[in-house]
């Protein structure tokens, strides 16, 4: 496969971005279908409906193997500078006016157009495509701690009816990431299509549990306007039942099907993003905290565009908070050997997909599949094919070297307290947060004045959830 570097330019001080205006390729993607919906219907030509199927299938993959790879970084230096950088937020929001007009066109189009079958089938897949892109914007801006960003994230998943994940990813998968526990980590021996119904439900149900728990630490039962599951759901049946009341019940059947369609689409990228991957449990219960290896890599640069640099999911794990802007390659993370549009389509064929990515779950484990996520029903086989293969310069999953392990974390080392020390707060050691006991965290269901010695040890960092409180630091006076 070929490989390039963009010029990004410049030593730390001087350093700019030589893709700044190449991002604006993702919130492109809606008005280029709401383009080919414009031509297919004003110009009577019914293969412009399957034109963006064309652009997301052939032509973005066919882009990634030309044009190549980008592993440059950004220096650290330039990262505050790029988090307060307002060009990089309007990017994003400006994903949700294109995508509500395609959606609604869309439904429109559906009803009025007169559209055959096959017509009628490429405009459900292009607008399904809009809205699964449109889960990874409300992924970009559900991860933020502002309440704007955090409600147009739910906002942006109205439209494909997927409005627990704003609760489930960001509380549930975060903290579960590559273990058993997580529905939306795949293992290695299992196909997209047993994965599908279980990340599906899976997702629902610990989003449901999620809130339930929160909101019972706050004195409220589940059938509430504080839950924030039923938060997103209204903003769908709002949509949803608007749009039928003024187009009928065929606009519902429509809204429905995209909705499906984007919804898979987003569930094959989670398939594809920790196939066969395990952190371990280093003490009783707890896991070992996520790391680089933890999640597979592509740093294909036209996908990298489309979504958001989703695809440099290592530093997204470890630093959730962080902008998709300012997101990091590590060399010893596993890479994918092609991006996100280009694997989806082997997902789709399990076969193809095992024959191309077995492989390298056992690479990465260097042959030792004790230390993989592996799907029960087909453990013995995939134990008796690949336990104990050899792969000469497997990278090491046992230990990282220590400039690697640091450049994982934002983390930032602070002076133990003293006994008689006074301590003003508790510091995530990732992402910032401080909990300080007179403020409490009400969100969360902890109450001011609540003591740092009556939260669980199992409590996550509610900003970037990677964290548990055993992990966070006091903060001395």
């Amino acid at each position: 496969m070929s490989t390039s570097t963009l010029p990004l330019g410049g030593n730390s001080e001087t350093w700019q971005d030589g893709k700044r205006w190449l991002w604006l390729l993702s919130p492109v993607i809606p008005l280029l279908v709401v383009l080919f919906m414009l031509g297919g219907h004003f110009a009577d030509a019914g293969w412009a409906f399957w034109a963006p199927a064309l652009v997301i299938y052939l032509i973005v993959p066919l882009l990634d193997w030309i044009i190549g790879t980008d592993t440059t970084n950004p220096p650290e230096s330039a990262v505050a500078g790029l988090d307060q950088d307002r060009y990089y937020r309007a990017i994003v929001y400006a994903y949700l006016p294109s995508q509500y007009f395609a959606t609604i066109f869309g439904a429109w189009l559906a009803v009025n157009g007169d559209l055959a079958t096959w017509e009628l089938v490429g405009l459900i897949i292009g607008v399904g495509i809009v809205n699964g892109i449109g889960i990874n914007t409300a992924h970009e801006l559900g991860h933020k701690t502002n309440g704007l960003e955090r409600w147009l994230a739910k906002l942006t998943l109205a439209p494909v009816a997927y409005g627990h994940f704003f609760v489930e990813h960001n509380k549930g998968h975060h903290k579960n990431v590559a273990t058993p526990e997580d529905p939306a980590s795949s293992k290695m021996g299992e196909s997209f299509w047993v994965f599908l119904p279980r990340t599906v439900i899976g997702s629902v149900r610990s989003a449901w549990h999620i809130e339930k728990d929160r909101l019972a630490r706050t004195g409220d039962g589940v059938w509430t306007t504080k839950n924030e599951n039923l938060q997103a759901w209204s903003l769908t049946v709002l949509l949803f039942a608007g749009l039928t009341a003024w187009l009928g019940p065929w606009a519902l059947v429509f809204l429905v099907a995209q909705a499906i369609y984007g919804a898979g689409l987003l569930e094959v990228i989670n398939y594809i993003e920790h196939y066969g991957l395990l952190r371990l449990k280093i003490q009783g219960d707890r896991y070992e905290r996520c790391q680089p290896k933890h999640s597979w890599n592509s740093n294909h640069i036209v996908t990298n565009l489309v979504l958001y640099q989703l695809q440099r999911h290592s530093d997204h794990h470890a630093n959730p908070t962080r902008r998709f802007q300012a997101l990091r390659h590590f060399d010893d993370s596993p890479q994918l050997p092609s991006g996100y549009a280009s694997m989806l389509l082997l997902a789709y064929f399990p076969p193809l997909w095992f024959r191309w990515m077995d492989p390298l779950v056992v690479k990465h484990h260097r042959g030792d599949l004790t230390r993989a996520n592996v799907y029960a029903p087909k453990r013995d086989q995939l134990l008796a094919r690949w336990q104990g293969t050899s792969f000469e310069g497997a990278p090491s999953t046992v230990a990282r070297p220590a400039a690697a392990e640091a450049a994982a974390s934002t983390a930032v080392t602070y002076t133990p307290a003293k006994p008689q020390a006074l301590v003003l707060g508790y510091q995530c050691n990732n992402c910032g947060y401080i909990y300080k006991e007179a403020e409490g965290c009400p969100r969360e269901g902890y109450a001011a004045g609540t003591r740092w010695s009556e939260l669980p040890d199992s409590w996550p960092c509610p900003d970037c959830a990677v964290r548990d409180k055993l992990d966070f630091v006091p903060l001395v006076a």
